[in-house]
C-alpha cells in the first residue's frame, strides 16, 4: 500500500546511510521494490516518485541499518491506449533512434554513421507517408472510386465516387496528411513532462553516457521535426504531380514538382551537416532555417493541391496512380543503398576492437536494417489489408487489376515471407549446434557449485543446466541478428527487379523452378505474418500494463529503446532519462548533504540508469556515494551494444568516480545481467589486477539443488530476477554501508 502523505516531523538522522534503489524495466511497485508492505512518497510525482518505507512499522529500516529509498520511474515511459499505439506505430523510428547511438567507438567522431541514420530515418518518415498515400490516393481514390464495381455496396466510398479525379485525389490526400500528424503526436505527447528536468549544459557527443540526460535534445528534435514534415509534404506532393504530371505536364506542374524536389534536397542537405542541427537553442538562424523549409513545404502542398484539385486537363488512362509505384520502389531502392554504406563504414571503425562487441561492430546498420525492414513490413501490410479488403484477389493479381496495390509493396511481402522463414531455420540450426557447447559449459558449472549433490537431485541438476545453457545463448544473438539483417538488406535489394516491372511469380518460375502457387502461397502467408506481428505487439503492450510478469519481457524493448535521447527520429519516443537521471543527481545531492552517504543500488536497466547518474554528480557528492548493481547488463549488452558511450574506459571512469565502492551481484542463470569487469567463478584464478578485479561477485543460483530442512521443496532458480530478499545481497548492502561510514568519519 503507498501513499502520498509523508509522516509530519518525521527527520532522518544525519550519521545514517540512506540505501536508494532503482528497479528495472519490471515496472514493480515501490512496496514490492522496497519488500514492505506499507511506504510514501517523499519526491517526485505519480510519474516518477521517490519513496520511503512508512515508519512505525517493524523493520523500516534496511540491512545495517539504512534507511531505505525507492526511485520508481516505471510509468516515465509508460501511457495506456497512447502507448500501445506508439508500440506499433513508432517501433521503427525508435529502432532508428538506438542504431545511432551504437556507432563504433574507434576512428573519429562518427559523423558519417550519425549523418546516415539520419538519413535513414527521413526516408522512413516517407515510406511511412507513401504507404498512407497508397492505400488513400492509389487504392480508394484512384482505383476504387474509379470502378461501379469497387463502389458497389460501399456508400462511404460512393459519395466521392462521382467527382473528378482531382478533386478525389485532392480530398483524400487528408488522410496521409493525419498520419503525419499521429505520428507526432504519439511522438510528442509524453516529453513535454521532461520539458522542467532538462539540463542544457552536455552536447550531443558529451561526456559518453553522460550525455543521456544532460545533453538538452529539444532544440535538435524541434529541427529534425521540421526537416521530416518538410520532406513528407515534399514526397506526398511528388506523389501527386506525378499523376499529374503524366502525358503532358502543365508548366505548373514542372514548377511545382522543381519545387518539392528542391525541398527535399534542402531536407538532406541539413541532415548531411550535423553541425547545423546539433547547435545550442541559442542558434536561432538554424530553427528559423528549419522552420522556414517547413513553411515553404506546407505552402507547397496547398498549391499542389489546388493544382490537383482545379486543373481540368484529362487524366493520363492507367490502371495505378501513374508514377506511385516507381516512387516507392526507389525509395526502398536508397533505403538498401543507405544500408550498405552505412554497414561499410560501421565495419571500417569498428575494425580493431578486439571483437568484443556483440554485433561485432555492425550495432548501427543491424538495428537500422530491423528499423527499415519493419517498415517496409508495415507499410507492405497495410497496402495489401487495403486492397484485399476492396478485392479480395488483390494479393494474388495483377497490378493492372482493381485494386491491386503495386508491385514494390508485393515485392516487399514476398521477400518478408522469405526472409523470415530463412530467419527462422537459421535460428533453430544456430540453436542446435551451439547446444552442445552451452549445455558442456552449463554442466561444468553445475558440477563446481554442487559437488556433493546426492543422485536424488539429479533431475533438479540438469533443470539447472537447462537454464544456464539458455541464458548463455544471449551471446549467440548476435550472429543471428546480423544474418537477419543482411537477408533484410537483400529483400530491400529486390526493389530493383520491381523497378523493372518483373512479377516475383513468372521469375521465380523461370529461375528457380518454384510454381506460382508457392509464390502466392508465400504473399498470403506473409501478409498473415506481418498482421499477426502487428497484433502481438498490440496485444503485448496491453498485457504489459495488466501482468507485471508479462511486461518484464514486453516492456523491456520499450524502455531500453526509449533511453537514448532522440538524435536520429523526431517520431521516435521520447527519452525518459532526460527527466530520471537529472531528478536522480539532485535528489542523491539533496540527500549526500544530510546523511553519511548514499548507497545506491540498482537491478538491471536501474543499473544502467545510475551509472549515467554518477557520470554527472559533482565531486563533493561522490565521496558520499557507494554503488550496487545486481543483474546489471552494463557490459553484456550496453557496453557491447553502445561501445562509444558505454565502453570499458566509461565503466572505469564510474568505478573510479565512485572511489571503487562498488560492487556487482550476477548469476550464470540470468540472460540479461552479468560481470562487469571479471567472472570471478569458484575456483578460476585471478584475470585482472587493480580496484575493478574487487567488483564482481558471483550469486550461486539456486543456492541449492536439494531442499533444505525447513522446506519441502528446492531453492528456486532466480535468473534475471531481483534479489533484494537474498542474504547475499543484505551483506553487500551492509559491507558498503559500512565503508561509506568509516570513511565519513576520516
Amino acid at each position: 500500500m503507498t501513499d502520498t502523505a509523508p509522516p509530519s516531523g518525521q527527520q532522518d538522522p544525519p550519521d545514517e546511510v540512506v540505501e536508494l534503489r532503482v528497479h528495472g524495466v519490471s515496472g514493480a511497485g515501490a512496496d514490492q521494490v522496497l519488500d514492505r508492505p506499507h511506504t510514501y512518497q517523499v519526491a517526485g510525482d505519480r510519474s516518477g516518485g521517490f519513496y520511503r518505507p512508512r515508519p512505525g512499522y517493524p523493520d523500516s529500516l534496511g540491512p545495517g541499518g539504512v534507511v531505505q529509498e525507492v526511485y520508481r520511474w516505471s510509468d516515465l515511459p509508460s501511457g495506456t491506449a497512447a502507448r500501445t499505439l506508439s508500440l506499433v506505430f513508432l517501433l521503427p523510428f525508435m529502432l532508428n533512434n538506438v542504431a545511432i547511438w551504437m556507432r563504433p567507438a574507434r576512428r573519429g567522431p562518427g559523423s558519417g554513421v550519425k549523418v546516415l541514420c539520419r538519413l535513414i530515418a527521413l526516408n522512413l518518415t516517407m515510406v511511412y507517408v507513401l504507404s498512407a498515400a497508397g492505400v488513400a490516393l492509389d487504392l480508394i481514390a484512384w482505383k476504387c472510386m474509379g470502378s461501379s464495381r469497387c463502389l458497389t455496396g460501399r456508400t462511404w466510398l460512393s459519395w466521392l465516387g462521382g467527382h473528378p479525379v482531382g478533386l478525389r485525389l485532392a480530398v483524400l490526400a487528408v488522410v496521409p496528411i493525419a498520419a503525419v500528424g499521429l505520428v507526432w503526436l504519439l511522438g510528442a505527447r509524453p516529453g513535454r513532462s521532461y520539458e522542467g528536468f532538462r539540463v542544457p549544459t552536455g552536447g550531443p557527443e558529451g561526456d559518453r553516457l553522460s550525455a543521456v540526460g544532460q545533453w538538452d535534445a529539444l532544440p535538435m528534435v524541434g529541427r529534425l521535426r521540421s526537416i521530416h514534415i518538410a520532406a513528407a509534404f515534399a514526397v506526398l506532393d511528388l506523389t501527386l504531380l506525378a499523376a499529374r504530371g503524366a502525358g503532358h505536364p502543365s508548366v505548373a506542374t514542372v514548377v511545382l514538382a522543381v519545387l518539392a524536389v528542391l525541398v527535399l534536397a534542402a531536407c538532406t542537405a541539413l541532415l548531411c551537416a550535423p553541425e547545423l542541427v546539433e547547435r545550442p537553442a541559442t542558434a536561432r538562424t538554424t530553427d528559423r532555417l528549419t522552420v522556414a523549409l517547413r513553411t515553404v513545404a506546407c505552402g507547397l502542398t496547398v498549391a499542389t493541391l489546388g493544382l490537383v484539385a482545379l486543373d481540368r486537363t484529362p487524366w493520363p488512362l492507367a490502371a495505378g496512380l501513374p508514377g506511385y509505384g516507381r516512387i516507392v520502389g526507389w525509395a526502398f531502392l536508397s533505403q538498401m543503398a543507405l544500408l550498405a554504406v552505412l554497414a561499410l563504414l560501421a565495419f571500417w571503425r569498428s575494425r580493431g576492437d578486439g571483437g568484443r562487441a556483440l554485433l561485432h561492430g555492425l550495432g548501427a546498420p543491424v538495428i537500422a536494417a530491423f528499423a527499415v525492414g519493419l517498415a517496409g513490413a508495415f507499410s507492405a501490410e497495410l497496402v495489401y489489408r487495403t486492397a484485399y479488403f476492396l478485392n479480395r484477389r488483390a494479393i494474388t493479381e495483377r497490378p493492372t487489376d482493381l485494386a491491386a496495390p503495386p508491385l514494390a509493396y508485393k515485392w516487399a511481402l514476398f521477400t518478408f515471407f522469405l526472409t523470415m522463414i530463412i530467419a527462422l531455420l537459421a535460428a533453430a540450426v544456430l540453436t542446435l549446434l551451439s547446444r552442445p557447447g552451452r549445455r558442456r559449459a552449463a554442466a561444468a558449472i553445475v558440477a563446481r557449485d554442487f559437488p556433493a549433490a546426492p543422485p536424488t537431485a539429479a533431475d533438479r541438476m540438469r533443470h539447472v543446466e537447462k537454464t544456464i545453457a539458455r541464458a548463455r545463448f544471449t551471446e549467440w544473438l548476435g550472429p543471428l541478428a546480423v544474418g537477419y539483417a543482411c537477408l533484410a538488406a537483400l529483400g530491400l535489394a529486390t526493389s530493383v527487379i520491381g523497378l523493372f516491372g518483373l512479377q516475383p511469380d513468372p521469375l521465380a518460375e523461370r529461375l528457380l523452378g518454384v510454381p506460382t502457387g508457392f509464390v502466392n502461397f508465400g504473399l498470403t502467408v506473409g501478409s498473415y505474418l506481418i498482421a499477426a506481428l502487428v497484433v502481438a505487439l498490440v496485444l503485448g503492450g496491453l498485457f504489459a500494463y495488466r501482468t507485471a510478469e508479462f511486461r518484464r519481457y514486453v516492456g523491456v524493448v520499450w524502455d531500453l529503446g526509449t533511453f537514448w535521447p532522440r538524435a536520429a527520429h523526431p517520431f521516435a519516443p521520447p527519452c525518459y532519462a532526460e527527466r530520471a537521471v537529472p531528478e536522480l543527481a539532485k535528489r542523491i545531492c539533496y540527500l549526500a548533504e544530510r546523511h553519511t552517504g548514499v548507497l545506491l543500488t540498482g537491478h538491471s536497466h536501474g543499473s544502467v540508469l545510475l551509472a549515467a547518474t554518477v557520470l554527472q554528480l559533482p565531486p563533493q557528492v561522490r565521496r558520499r556515494v557507494a554503488l550496487l548493481t545486481y543483474g546489471s547488463p552494463l557490459d553484456r549488452l550496453y557496453a557491447r551494444l553502445f561501445p562509444a558511450y558505454l565502453g570499458r574506459d566509461v565503466l572505469h571512469e564510474v568505478g573510479e568516480r565512485v572511489g571503487w565502492r562498488w560492487l556487482n551481484l550476477w548469476r550464470d542463470t540470468d540472460p540479461i545481467g552479468g560481470w562487469v569487469f571479471a567472472a570471478h567463478r569458484p575456483g578460476d584464478p585471478p584475470t585482472r589486477a587493480g580496484p575493478s578485479a574487487r567488483v564482481d561477485r558471483r550469486l550461486r543460483d539456486p543456492e541449492d539443488v536439494v531442499a533444505p530442512p525447513s522446506d519441502s521443496v528446492p531453492p528456486p532458480v532466480q535468473g534475471h530476477w531481483p534479489c533484494e530478499s537474498d542474504e547475499r545481497f543484505a551483506a553487500a548492502v551492509r559491507e558498503l554501508a559500512d565503508r561509506l561510514r568509516a570513511e565519513g568519519r576520516t
